[in-house]
């Protein structure tokens, strides 16, 4: 990396993630519509965030339409079961034109046979990366990243399995060659796996 590309990274922080998403029209229309769900506890996660920052580190221009999907986690103990979120996520995808996947933390542990989850940054914190492992929200109208390892792998561009992500890195190799991860962001790296 040149010396101005490490300046960018080297004083990107939150508030600089936070100000790149409230610029962005498409962004915060998304996540005015998730706040109309009132759904507790709400992240908008993965891709929604990761690709922004990547993008903007890469000097990319492509915005909210190269998300494949939003993908929204909340924690309600009392609230939907798969069924119903998967309506909600029909529902939401069908008034919006973009594929949402809508789902309570309450019962997402079980596909992996993990015990269960605490709340939605507890959920988040078992996706495969540190970088994926970042979300946002609104609350009371402000926004709030929420980001169980932090940003610094984010920020790096580094591609590190997250502690929690029980299928380790042979699955994050494989998910960064079929999402073709390297092709889209060449500047990033692959901490602690080889990458050819």
């Amino acid at each position: 990396m040149s010396i101005i590309e490490w300046w960018y990274i080297i004083r990107m922080n939150e508030q600089e993630i936070l100000r790149l998403i409230e610029e962005d029209e498409w962004m915060m229309n998304i996540l005015h519509e998730a706040e109309r769900l009132n759904l507790p506890q709400w992240i908008i996660g993965a891709g929604f965030v990761r690709n922004k920052v990547w993008d903007y580190l890469h000097d990319c221009k492509r915005g909210g339409v190269e998300t494949n999907d939003i993908d929204l986690v909340y924690y309600d103990p009392n609230g939907n079961d798969e069924k119903a979120d998967e309506a909600l996520s029909l529902s939401v995808t069908e008034k919006t034109g973009k594929r949402w996947e809508i789902l309570n933390a309450k019962y997402t542990h079980s596909w992996e046979q993990l015990p269960p989850y605490v709340s939605a940054e507890d959920a988040i914190a078992h996706w495969p990366e540190t970088a994926t492992a970042v979300g946002i929200c609104l609350e009371e109208g402000k926004l709030r990243l929420i980001a169980p390892y932090g940003i610094d792998d984010l920020v790096s561009l580094n591609i590190r399995v997250s502690p929690k992500f029980r299928d380790g890195m042979h699955a994050v190799r494989l998910r960064v060659d079929k999402k073709r991860w390297m092709e889209k962001w060449p500047k990033l790296n692959c901490i602690g796996f080889n990458h050819e």
